[in-house]
């Protein structure tokens, strides 16, 4: 195996950009905030006021003992402050723990919604697994960040302010210059190190979220790691994004520890060199036993958040990390988008026309050329051809999930670029080659062609796709589950759950994608009658492989490398004796052959129902 070694970190994004991104969610409650920080300021003076009152004790009770008197209201005053000091906190937590939670909410959703609106050009390149850890992290990344910012260091801050005044008003110039210095080289070795061990952290976030892209593609296909009994690869793989981070890991960890040690190193000699000073005033008669009292409980007051402090920014930094993948999924260019004077589309007869439509996937990778055909409103158009020649480009062009390199896609004479998205796919049905379903109920699948849809239109609908009596033989019927990808059902049974959640739809253009080909041909048959009787007056674009499904079609368009090189019916592509009338003869000698074997009684190698 390869010597581990650390990958080259994320560039590192604007953390000011990403504090400011945050600010409007913090606005959406003003009243909510402006009250948590006023909480934030009487708990901090409470604070401070703390070792204030415990010097004048101290002072009332370092006296002859004729003269002694019990100091009770300051005691008292001293009691309530402490609670004060606690309580105010605790009312600011409660105050602003609505703000954070919704800065989340509305972050989580923002993103989940730029998600769908990406095209599905960056969707077919998304490692699922990696994309889904990142937000994770940055939405934890936030809560941390709003409330470690606006109540620890900016308290901090407020609370260093507010000693140095005292100190400086009352005492000699060298406490606060040892304070001071203290503070700026602690302030100093906490930044400089925090951002030398960031590429640490970047790198642990990097080989997480790949480690669970691996992870989670492996567990996705899981029957073809037992096909080709590939689970110790899988491990090595995984492993190695693992090492990478333990790597990564270990170090953050040591340098973590090596920077605490410096911190306390800081702070040790900074409260030695206040507690010298306070000792020699307490001797030389300028300073009372109360004032080094004062001076070592302000020590503690200001040493120990700053300790925290260090703590704060590191984590701080480290939520900055984990929010920048998050974000970067935000900055995710939206490849297609409504225009800002869209319409909505008026369907009207809705005919279809694809006029010069060239289109590529890549620059260097033209996949249509000069397309042009015509779906007359009610009227269906086949499209057929060899794997790769363009048939299901066609549809995806239709759906705008792409937008054409050249040309343009009409319906009812309207360019689907100037109509908002939203009113295009409500016309559109599609009954799909490859069928993935939801990890939900039969129920749930079928209904979400209509999610409005009541139960007897869903029951309908199954019935219609010739899959009712199926689900009513399970013993959850409707409700039972299909597992991830729908891989508790059949390719046949899948199959017809995306017949009856297009026929639920109800739409105006219906698009069948191969939509019978995991079918056998019995199912096919009976299938084949129910879609046509769907299609009745509805615009169809149907893009098959088994010419026999199509034979009936208003027009066959057959493609090649990406343009039509024949048109026309059934019978005039027959007659021309091209490139249709070819295909159509090999699947009829292979249908012949097939039917012999299976007079013979062998197995007809169909895929299950």
């Amino acid at each position: 195996m390869r010597p581990t070694r650390l990958e080259k970190p994320p560039a590192n994004r604007d953390d000011w950009r990403t504090i400011r991104s945050l600010l409007p969610y913090l606005w959406e409650f003003k009243g909510r905030v402006i009250l948590a920080l006023t909480l934030l300021v009487m708990a901090k003076l409470a604070t401070v006021a703390v070792p204030l009152v415990l010097k004048e004790i101290i002072d009332a009770l370092d006296q002859p003992r004729a003269m002694l008197v019990l100091p009770v209201l300051l005691l008292a005053g001293y009691g309530l402050l402490r609670l004060s000091s606690t309580l105010f906190g605790e009312l600011r937590d409660a105050v602003f723990a609505k703000v954070t939670q919704r800065a989340i909410r509305r972050v989580a959703i923002k993103v989940f919604g730029h998600l769908h609106a990406l095209s599905l050009r960056f969707h077919l390149e998304r490692q699922t697994g990696g994309v889904s850890r990142d937000i994770e992290r940055g939405t934890r990344g936030i809560s941390f960040l709003l409330n470690f910012m606006l109540f620890n260091i900016l308290p901090t801050l407020l609370e260093i302010g507010l000693v140095a005044v005292i100190l400086l008003s009352r005492y000699n110039v060298w406490f606060s210059i040892i304070i001071f210095a203290t503070l700026a080289a602690y302030i100093v070795l906490t930044l400089v190190i925090t951002e030398w061990r960031m590429i640490f952290r970047r790198t642990m976030n990097d080989m997480d979220s790949k480690a669970n892209t691996q992870a989670i593609d492996s567990l996705l296909n899981y029957e073809t790691v037992k096909y080709f009994n590939n689970e110790s690869w899988e491990a090595q793989r995984y492993d190695e994004h693992m090492q990478k981070w333990e790597v990564a890991a270990v170090r953050n960890q040591t340098s973590l520890a090596a920077l605490n040690s410096v911190q306390s190193a800081i702070i040790a000699i900074g409260a030695t060199l206040l507690l010298l000073l306070a000792a020699e005033g307490v001797i030389d008669g300028s300073m009372t036993l109360g004032d080094l009292v004062l001076v070592n409980a302000f020590m503690l007051q200001l040493y120990m958040p700053l300790h925290f402090l260090g703590f704060v920014y590191r984590e701080i930094k480290h939520s900055l990390a984990d929010m920048e993948k998050m974000f970067k999924l935000l900055a995710e260019n939206e490849e297609i988008k409504d225009k800002p004077d869209a319409t909505e589309l008026i369907p009207g007869d809705t005919a279809v026309r694809f006029e010069g439509v060239n289109f590529s996937y890549e620059p260097n990778r033209q996949i249509l050329f000069n397309v042009d055909f015509y779906i007359p409103a009610g009227r269906n158009v086949a499209v057929v051809g060899h794997s790769g020649s363009g048939k299901s480009t066609l549809a995806r062009l239709l759906f705008r999930f792409y937008d054409v390199t050249a040309g343009r896609i009409l319906i009812n004479d309207q360019d689907i670029r100037n109509v908002t998205q939203k009113s295009l796919r409500e016309i559109v049905g599609i009954v799909p080659q490859d069928t993935v379903l939801f990890n939900d109920s039969v129920y749930y699948n079928i209904a979400y062609g209509r999610p409005d849809a009541n139960r007897e239109e869903i029951f309908e609908a199954a019935r219609a796709a010739h899959i009712h009596d199926f689900i009513e033989s399970l013993p959850d019927k409707y409700e039972a589950t299909v597992g991830e990808r729908g891989l508790k059902l059949s390719g046949g049974e899948k199959q017809r759950v995306a017949i009856a959640r297009a026929i639920l739809k109800n739409p105006k253009i219906l698009i069948f994608d191969e939509a019978t080909s995991a079918l056998d041909s019995k199912s096919e048959k009976a299938i084949q009658a129910e879609l046509k009787r769907i299609a009745v007056n509805r615009t169809t674009l149907t893009i098959a492989h088994r010419l026999s499904t199509i034979a009936d079609a208003d027009q066959i368009l057959v493609m090649e490398k990406g343009s039509i090189i024949e048109r026309g019916t059934h019978r005039e592509l027959l007659a021309v004796n091209g490139t249709y009338a070819h295909m159509w003869e090999l699947q009829q000698q292979e249908e012949q052959t097939r039917l012999q074997l299976s007079g013979n009684g062998e197995d007809s190698h169909n895929p299950p129902p």
